[in-house]
């Protein structure tokens, strides 16, 4: 899914879910990479990068990046199980459930 982005002086990134105070800056910018990492690292949020005013990049603290890659994850198992719920599938309690895999796993 691509984020569309709106910028404007404050430099306040909206997007479908809510709004950022982050970091925009021109590509020709990225020459000093120790700088960008910098704003990566304390702002903890990620670096816009822009060429020509249209947004080309995104750079981030890799902490960052993990993070929001297993949200994402995440975020998917949670859609395919209220989808499979959706289908007809029958709700299992969480108690039962780990009585199984123990009996079945041990300890």
């Amino acid at each position: 899914m691509r984020l569309n982005l709106v910028y404007n002086m404050a430099t306040d990134v909206s997007y479908s879910h809510g709004v950022y105070k982050m970091q925009i800056v021109p590509m020709r910018d990225l020459k000093n990479t120790v700088e960008i990492e910098k704003r990566c690292a304390e702002s903890g949020e990620p670096v816009f990068v822009t060429k020509n005013g249209y947004g080309k990049l995104v750079v981030m603290d890799i902490e960052l990046y993990e993070r929001t890659v297993k949200q994402l994850y995440e975020a998917g198992l949670v859609n395919e199980s209220l989808a499979e719920l959706r289908a007809g599938a029958a709700l299992i309690d969480g108690d039962e459930v780990k009585k199984k895999i123990m009996a079945r796993y041990g300890k």
